[in-house]
């Protein structure tokens, strides 16, 4: 999700035991996206959504945790509306996305998921896309922009700049703002992955209400995301990303140099648009990362809105690609 000192100093501030604020019920969209398809890529068995014209400008919308592809069942329409070929795919561990073999690692670092995003544009023959996410898939196009540029038209960032540096992760935060890192800790221990496993249909349900309180989604809207989670894979890639930024659990000798590359914070020189809004707490004014983009940018704040954007503020965060993807 959102960086570890970004979330709790949010929670500090919402205070977790405050009521749930609610707005207008949210109910399920029906996707107009038409059957997922399925494409080999790189580890991977890709599952993914694919709206608009085969010519147009593509677009790669990238889901979090714990969310999926329906988190963009607004978003896509309205982007294709416009022309853009929109694709929008499973991260690994995730839906029908599947891995290609038995033996390979259930990874959930990030430069696995990043690497897994330029593996999906080379089977699918796209040379340069614009790039739009949130939570795990803001991080994840983070990455790709800072690693692969020649590869990215353009991003959309929920919170900015979340790639994650390790050592600074290892630095204690205040009491009250660790309260709000409670599931990472509780992912760390073995009772916590087995909680995970039998209740992940619960424990999801409440991230959700704890990074979005005004947004009062029905059950239909979260029943939709929640077959996601079904993935035979889905519990481990869960539990190795948070130990893994943690420095609980190691990742793949493959990817060290990527991440070597990471851990010294690239600056990230495509055109940008970063989206802030409540759950941001007192980095809603972009400023801790603003110096991490080097090209043409824009930081935009969403009052009322949690943090999922695309699903609570479709319309905003539609407009948002449209614009920086039009001017790149």
């Amino acid at each position: 999700m959102i960086s570890r000192r970004q979330f709790s100093q949010a929670v500090a501030v919402a205070g977790l035991a405050a009521p749930l604020v609610t707005t207008a019920t949210a109910h399920a969209s029906q996707p107009t996206w038409g059957p997922v398809k399925q494409i080999r890529a790189g580890l991977l068995d890709i599952g993914y959504a694919e709206m608009g014209p085969a010519d147009g400008p593509v677009t790669i919308l990238l889901h979090g945790w714990p969310y999926d592809i329906h988190s963009y069942a607004d978003v896509a329409p309205a982007l294709a509306a416009q022309g853009h070929r929109v694709l929008i795919p499973y991260l690994r561990g995730y839906g029908p996305t599947r891995f290609l073999h038995a033996h390979t690692k259930r990874n959930g670092q990030q430069s696995a998921l990043g690497s897994d995003v330029i593996a999906f544009m080379d089977a699918l023959k796209i040379r340069k896309a614009t790039v739009a996410g949130f939570d795990w898939g803001a991080r994840t196009e983070c990455i790709v922009a800072a690693l692969w540029p020649e590869r990215v038209k353009a991003l959309v960032s929920v919170s900015g700049y979340l790639v994650v540096n390790l050592q600074q992760n290892q630095e204690p935060l205040s009491p009250q703002a660790e309260l709000g890192w409670w599931y990472q800790y509780y992912f760390a221990t073995d009772r916590g992955v087995r909680g995970y496993e039998q209740n992940s249909y619960e424990f999801n349900k409440l991230i959700w209400k704890i990074a979005s309180p005004l947004w009062n989604f029905d059950e239909a809207t979260y029943a939709q995301s929640a077959t996601a989670w079904k993935n035979p894979d889905h519990v481990a890639i869960v539990i190795h990303n948070y130990r893994w930024r943690l420095q609980l659990a190691q990742g793949e000798h493959r990817y060290d140099g990527l991440e070597r590359k990471l851990q010294a914070r690239p600056v990230i020189s495509v055109p940008a648009i970063t989206i802030a809004s409540d759950f941001d707490g007192p980095n809603k004014d972009g400023m801790a990362y603003r110096k991490q983009f080097s090209g043409r940018y824009e930081h935009r704040i969403l009052d009322g809105i949690g943090h999922n954007v695309p699903q609570e503020a479709p319309e905003a965060f539609a407009k948002a690609v449209l614009d920086i993807s039009s001017g790149a």
